[in-house]
């Protein structure tokens, strides 16, 4: 299966070198390029496709609103922000808007191919050290829900809150099996429960619902 995509830069020389990149593999193909945000948005209301590469700093309309506007669509496609900085305001805000990750600029090919290949596939991609400064970052922004829990937690096991908690303090799979004693399949088959009682879109979604309900891990 070909994993269509769509390049939104306002530098043509950037675009340029990602239609190469992509374009060498057997799997992805570019779709279709904008160069600012509002021209991304009227691009995939009239042809969607599987995967967006965001630039969040354009002229026009910025990346955060595309990536809102475009996850609005409903259509499926699924948006991932590049950055040049690790800790740029704006693509923290693009994940709440409803991005499935951020890669930096100067991440290896080979990281941003498989980033491509893992977003497209419905996962999100973010590291962990990542994980941990986004929740550093948006912690001051939310809400503060101590005794008043989304009515939809009440629906989560033990386990899967166990689960929750490990997830919004940033560990990988591995590492979650390793301390609550599981499979690791275990664990994916906890967060897909996760997923769908939480009417979360990717890991991303969990983290942002921990925290803002007030779940933890200490």
């Amino acid at each position: 299966m070909t994993i269509s995509v769509f390049l939104a830069d306002d530098q043509a020389l950037v675009r340029s070198g990602f239609r190469m990149l992509i374009e060498a593999e057997d799997d992805l193909v570019v779709v279709g390029e904008a160069a600012d945000g509002a021209a991304a948005v009227a691009a995939l209301k009239a042809r969607p496709c599987d995967v967006v590469l965001m630039d969040i700093r354009m002229p026009v309309m910025d990346g955060v609103e595309a990536t809102r506007q475009i996850v609005n669509l409903g259509l499926g496609t699924r948006v991932l922000v590049l950055t040049t900085f690790d800790l740029d305001e704006y693509a923290f805000a693009a994940l709440k808007a409803g991005a499935s990750g951020f890669l930096l600029k100067d991440a290896r090919p080979g990281d941003l191919l498989n980033a491509i290949r893992t977003v497209a596939a419905g996962d999100a991609v973010m590291a962990p050290s990542t994980t941990r400064r986004l929740l550093d970052h948006v912690r001051p922004t939310l809400r503060a829900t101590t005794g008043e829990q989304d009515a939809r937690l009440a629906l989560l096991t033990d386990r899967e809150r166990e689960v929750l908690e490990r997830i919004a303090a940033g560990d990988t799979n591995a590492e979650i099996a390793k301390g609550l004693y599981m499979a690791e399949g275990t664990v994916k088959t906890h967060i897909g429960r996760l997923l769908s009682k939480l009417q979360c879109r990717d890991r991303v979604g969990l983290v942002l619902v921990a925290f803002d309900a007030g779940i933890v891990a200490h």
